[in-house]
């Protein structure tokens, strides 16, 4: 049967201490509330309903998705209240799954796993078993069917030693949930209408009331404060290193990887400490990754070794091609099989061809070297003339001395040598040497600057 699902996210996380509402300070380098939104989108829901009231032109400029239904809850009356904020958008004949969107760890598998339980039952809850539940609200069962949830200051003795706690995920009926929502009261010290109430509405009737539990209590649990948003990423860090050791991923420390988005990992990879990876990343098999890299949105290829302390944007590096120790890849960066960039080089919008070398203290900008070109230490292409960017095209096996500046446009021919130390302006032809360097003086019984007394 088809469903949709309502995140409550109207929250202000008052907690958070922040002028950011909590629901979008990251986990994994994306906001806590479009993890959860991906997840469910991932399980072709119908609808995705997002209550929202603190922040909202801050929720609607960072949060998207392809089924997303904006629902503003203009006073924050509850979670009943804030349910019924969706209820105009609701078909009778399908199921809503509710989910808090606070609880960025809630995993597919689990979801599908509340789907399923409802799917023989009249309401489903998404219940977690805790070593202390104080202070939450237990579940009561008669044989396999839940009666009602009992917070902890109404338990008794007896009730307190139960284990089992609700979590506030559940999921029902469409035309069922329609109708506890309107029988709800706010008759409460809170004055409040709450979506736990409809339990025992459902119970009274003689619904049949099944749970199904994640397989960790971290999935469920909520994020109220920064240390327990701190605890949250080093649980999902935990989550997302195993994940990639058991995809034949070696790291030497699990607990020094940041994963701050999606990685695709070969056989035989090696990340050494420190590394943090962004937006989509993608390594080959037998891929060395040194101490202390950042890599963003990047392929890395089959053999390629990124050296410490190198930061990698936006680029391609190719098969067999060696990164640094200390470069930088930014944006257009490409680079061919086999080729090198060392120490202190940055590239931009730059093609290296294959087995081309920039070993030492160079920037490449705008530029296309061609295979088995060198390029000398200091070395920089002068691509921009304070308003537009121009192209450096540097030919297959040229030779480019130490402390060059080539001054684009201009074109550097197959072959060609560029002697050290020279400006070069215009274009240098095929196997020719070119030399563009003031003439050398030596002045003789020159004196030096003294210092004054």
């Amino acid at each position: 049967m088809a469903f949709s699902v309502v995140i409550l996210a109207a929250g202000k996380g008052t907690r958070m201490k922040s002028a950011l509402p909590k629901v979008l300070h990251k986990v994994g380098g994306i906001p806590m509330v479009q993890r959860i939104i991906n997840t469910v989108e991932a399980m072709d829901a119908t609808a995705v309903h997002l209550i929202y009231g603190h922040g909202g032109d801050q929720l609607k400029a960072t949060v998207t998705g392809e089924n997303l239904n904006w629902c503003l809850q203009e006073e924050q009356l509850g979670t009943g209240h804030a349910v019924q904020q969706a209820i105009p958008h609701i078909k009778d004949d399908e199921d809503v799954l509710i989910l808090v969107g606070d609880a960025p760890l809630i995993q597919q598998q689990t979801l599908q796993r509340l789907v399923d339980v409802k799917a023989q039952s009249d309401l489903a809850l998404l219940t977690v078993e805790l070593d202390d539940p104080t202070g939450m609200g237990r579940i009561i069962r008669t044989d396999d069917n839940i009666t009602a949830i009992v917070e902890h200051k109404d338990a008794t003795e007896a009730q307190r030693a139960i284990r089992e706690i609700n979590t506030g995920m559940m999921m029902m009926n469409g035309a069922a949930l329609k109708a506890w929502l309107g029988n709800l009261s706010n008759n409460n010290a809170q004055g409040e209408y709450y979506l736990t109430d409809v339990i025992a509405m459902a119970a009274s009737e003689g619904k049949t009331i099944r749970a199904a539990q994640p397989d960790s209590a971290i999935e469920v649990e909520g994020i109220n404060n920064r240390v327990q948003l701190a605890n949250i990423e080093r649980a999902l860090q935990a989550r997302q290193a195993k994940a990639l050791m058991l995809e034949g991923v070696t790291l030497a420390d699990p607990l020094r990887l940041d994963i701050r988005g999606t990685v695709k990992a070969g056989q035989d990879v090696f990340v050494d400490i420190n590394v943090v990876m962004q937006g989509n990343v993608s390594l080959g098999d037998n891929v060395r990754i040194g101490a202390n890299c950042i890599l963003i949105d990047c392929d890395i290829a089959d053999g390629a070794v990124i050296e410490a302390n190198s930061i990698i944007e936006g680029a391609q590096v190719g098969v067999n091609c060696t990164v640094g120790p200390f470069a930088r890849l930014r944006p257009g960066a490409v680079m061919r099989a086999k080729s090198k960039v060392g120490n202190f080089v940055e590239m931009k919008k730059t093609v290296l061809g294959e087995g081309a070398k920039a070993n030492h203290l160079t920037y490449l900008g705008d530029a296309d070297v061609g295979a088995g070109a060198n390029i000398g230490a200091g070395t920089i292409t002068c691509n921009y003339d304070g308003v537009n960017k121009f192209k450096t095209v540097i030919g297959d096996n040229a030779f480019i001395g130490s402390n060059s500046a080539l001054v684009a446009p201009v074109n550097i021919g197959k072959g060609a040598t560029v002697g050290a130390g020279s400006t070069i302006t215009s274009d240098v032809q095929e196997a020719t040497l070119s030399v563009a360097r003031s003439k050398q003086r030596n002045i003789i019984n020159w004196s030096r600057p003294q210092k004054k007394s």
